[in-house]
């Protein structure tokens, strides 16, 4: 199996760590570059800066399936997590899953007058019980790349009136989803939407789902630059009041890398990135070995072989250790050559 993308790459590896950072495609370095430059020169960047994030907000949008103006666009996926927990009243149960994520889980630990509930993830939706006032849980796990039950976390949450919270950073540009089933979506773009860092969002309901725009500077406004001293008088009206002050140069890049995701199609990324994680199962298998999940995921964890990374990082196969699992992941740049490399460098441990 080929790449999907291979003109817009040229890794110099057999890079099987997408879970940890994407690659980003040459067309975004280019325009990254670009910008910078101009910036050290004395150019005007900011107003092209500006009008990449709405460029971002946009493809974000469309790819989960709201409109813009229920997404907000800033940095950090547990910055958004802490908006939400600071919006949470004294004394709300939130119910999360074992071991998930630090950044979805911690904004909500740190609030001591929060009670925080977890159970296994396979269990979460029998777990929302009434008086639950969210669930939070990431649509695929970092550590060892399971999928949540997102239909059956959604529906339940429903029934009891729980709102629902998904961390999509590790999902979303290989995985479909519909973030309008949720009343909160977050995510970074540096892994599977291959841009680079600084990037991230959130999306709310068209009620804006409550929440208290704690860190609302200038960006915030309805008409930023006629917000940019003294209280702002009037937030925006949508998902951009909780904008964070975006990291300009990397969203110039950001619109091309979502582009391409939008220009292949994450139904097609899908296929490919499952179909080399299924030849990886099948390899392990072979091997006398076990993958965690057994299927359905671009991500693959090897347990009890976290300590065999070091070393083909250093053999130029550069794959994560995470929670004591080997956890290679796969993407659209990736081919079925990069699975048997992969798997050859195995056989010998």
């Amino acid at each position: 199996m080929e790449s999907l993308a291979s003109a817009h790459f040229s890794p110099e590896t057999t890079y099987l760590n997408t879970a940890s950072t994407g690659l980003v495609p040459a067309r975004a370095v280019t325009a990254m570059t670009s910008a910078v430059e101009a910036a050290a020169i004395g150019r005007p960047v900011v107003g092209e800066g500006f009008a990449a994030v709405e460029d971002a907000r946009g493809s974000f949008a469309r790819l989960v399936g709201v409109p813009a103006r229920q997404v907000a666009a800033g940095g950090s996926a547990a910055v958004y997590c802490g908006l939400i927990a600071q919006s949470l009243p004294s004394g709300a149960e939130v119910l999360v899953a074992e071991g998930d994520f630090a950044s979805l889980v911690n904004p909500f630990h740190v609030r001591r007058d929060l009670q925080l509930r977890t159970a296994p993830l396979e269990k979460l939706a029998t777990e929302i019980r009434p008086g639950t006032a969210l669930v939070a849980v990431s649509a695929v796990q970092s550590a060892d790349g399971r999928i949540a039950d997102l239909e059956g976390i959604g529906a339940a949450a429903r029934a009891h009136g729980t709102r629902t919270l998904v961390d999509v950073s590790q999902a979303l540009g290989w995985l479909p989803y519909d973030a309008s089933a949720h009343d909160f979506t977050v995510g970074v773009g540096f892994k599977w939407l291959l841009c680079p860092r600084g990037v991230a969002f959130l999306t709310v309901p068209e009620d804006l789902g409550g929440l208290t725009p704690v860190f609302a500077g200038w960006v915030a406004g309805e008409e930023p630059w006629n917000s940019c001293y003294g209280p702002v008088e009037r937030l925006a009206e949508s998902a951009r009041r909780f904008d964070e002050s975006p990291s300009l140069f990397s969203y110039v890049a950001a619109g091309d890398s979502l582009a391409l995701i939008e220009e292949l199609g994450v139904e097609r990324i899908h296929g490919h990135n499952r179909a080399l994680a299924d030849r990886f199962r099948a390899g392990l298998d072979a091997l006398g070995r076990r993958a965690v999940p057994a299927d359905g995921s671009a991500i693959v964890a090897v347990p009890g072989l976290g300590h065999a990374v070091e070393r083909l990082t250093d053999e130029g196969i550069p794959v994560s250790d995470r929670a004591g699992n080997l956890r290679a992941a796969f993407h659209l740049y990736n081919t079925s050559a990069d699975v048997d490399r992969l798997l050859e460098a195995l056989a010998r441990y």
